[in-house]
């Protein structure tokens, strides 16, 4: 049985290492799958709800390594090897990324805790649904279409991360925080949002990826303390079956995502988004007919 849960959070690993840098949104692919391959390595119900939250979260974190370990050049501001100046641009470059992060920030945990003491339930509560991940995942399956579209043949104003400004930084962070709708994609969002702002696919994507590193972090924190709080307060203990799930599915997650976001990068070097916002709107479409049956 427990052979079984392993394959699972490999297949986790897999899903989430790929969908958290290409535009097609890893939560909405984790909820589907969740619905049709839930852990079951305890009986308690409860347990496996929290858990289960908590781990299609934390596994982010195997992927934001991969992101540190392929761009620690261009993100260690301590480097020997840069001179002042490149050393001055790196930094500049962690202020945008924070600047970026706020707006998801105070939507993600002010409006949060505002939302959940108003109505007793908070985003996730709302939101985490089959219908709004499908709708999600057509909209802006269209919306990629539209913009690529848009900018055929056209030049991009800011064809490199250290040309963003504070201000076009901050404007992307508004897009970022667009993604706390399941089926958005935080890097679908923020690369859509990029590209309006002037940004090419190159830019717009990695600065999407270093954006990532600030945002799961602190989504994890917050997951990872929450759930402590809640075996805390059930007064139950964490089985070990649950800790070796929670590592394979990080471990895997980090490794596949050096290969995804290699291939990510060379892609849009070369081609546009439009097939992604095509399997968006299939997905889409996809994820309404199974929940029409399955209702």
């Amino acid at each position: 049985m427990i052979i079984l849960e392993w394959l699972k959070a490999v297949l986790y690993g897999i899903v989430e290492g790929i969908t958290e840098w290409l535009p097609i949104s890893s939560t909405g692919h984790l909820i589907l799958i969740e619905d049709w391959l839930p852990f079951a390595f305890t009986s308690d119900q409860a347990f496996l709800a929290e858990f289960g939250e908590m781990f299609q979260v934390v596994i982010q974190l195997g992927a934001i390594i991969a992101v540190v370990i392929l761009f620690f050049g261009k993100l260690w501001p301590f480097s020997k090897q840069k001179s002042i100046e490149e050393k001055r641009n790196t930094w500049s470059l962690w202020f945008k990324v924070l600047v970026a992060s706020i707006p998801a920030a105070l939507v993600g945990i002010v409006g949060d805790k505002i939302l959940e003491k108003l109505s007793g339930r908070d985003i996730d509560g709302w939101l985490y649904n089959s219908i709004v991940v499908a709708s999600a995942l057509i909209v802006y399956g269209i919306a990629f279409l539209v913009v690529e579209r848009l900018h055929h043949g056209e030049m991009a104003r800011v064809e490199s991360v250290d040309q963003i400004s504070y201000k076009t930084a901050f404007f992307i962070g508004m897009f970022q925080m667009l993604s706390i709708v399941p089926g958005t994609s935080r890097s679908g969002s923020t690369i859509l949002g990029a590209m309006l702002l002037g940004l090419s696919r190159t830019a717009g994507a990695e600065f999407s990826f270093f954006m990532a590193i600030p945002a799961m972090v602190g989504a994890s924190g917050i997951k990872l303390l929450g759930f402590g709080s809640w075996v805390a307060e059930q007064g139950v203990s964490v089985p070990v079956d649950a800790w070796v799930v929670l590592a394979v599915g990080f471990l895997v997650s980090f490794l596949v995502s050096l290969a995804a976001i290699r291939f990510l990068m060379d892609f849009v070097k070369k081609h546009s988004f439009a097939p992604f916002g095509i399997y968006r709107i299939a997905l889409g479409i996809l994820v309404l007919l199974l929940w029409w049956v399955r209702r």
